[in-house]
């Protein structure tokens, strides 16, 4: 495993992998940790901060062209933008099963899914994971 072919990547490719990297982390972290907690709140707030980060940059990444500089991947980036604030205001008004649902959603659609399609051979996480 080596991080290379990352680094050597455009600057919006680090920042987009080690953003959903952490994020995966702290999610984890989330998903153990005891809800409704000051600690919940504080990690769920920077991971909320890496999943603007991860959506947002996704626009400077324009490797797979299928419309204009986007790919159907970018549609995930736009439901994230979404979602993601609605889910918070669902938790700021004490709709906890709905922000769960959202958070949940969000966690599986935007880093599990999608982080799994960034290890297809030919992609660059397949190179840092696997090598050359």
């Amino acid at each position: 495993m080596t991080f290379a072919p990352l680094l050597e990547a455009a600057p919006a490719i680090p920042l987009h992998a080690f953003a959903a990297m952490a994020a995966f982390v702290l999610g984890l972290v989330q998903f153990a940790a005891p809800k409704g907690t000051l600690p919940h709140r504080t990690v769920g707030w920077i991971w909320v901060a890496l999943m603007l980060v991860v959506a947002v940059s996704s626009f400077w990444i324009n490797t797979i062209r299928l419309a204009g500089p986007f790919s159907p991947i970018h549609l995930l980036s736009i439901l994230t933008l979404v979602v993601l604030p609605i889910a918070v205001w669902r938790a700021r008004t004490h709709r906890v099963a709905d922000h769960r649902r959202m958070m949940i959603m969000l966690f599986a659609g935007a880093l599990l899914i999608a982080g799994v399609f960034t290890l297809l051979p030919g992609r660059i996480m397949h190179h840092v994971i696997f090598g050359a």
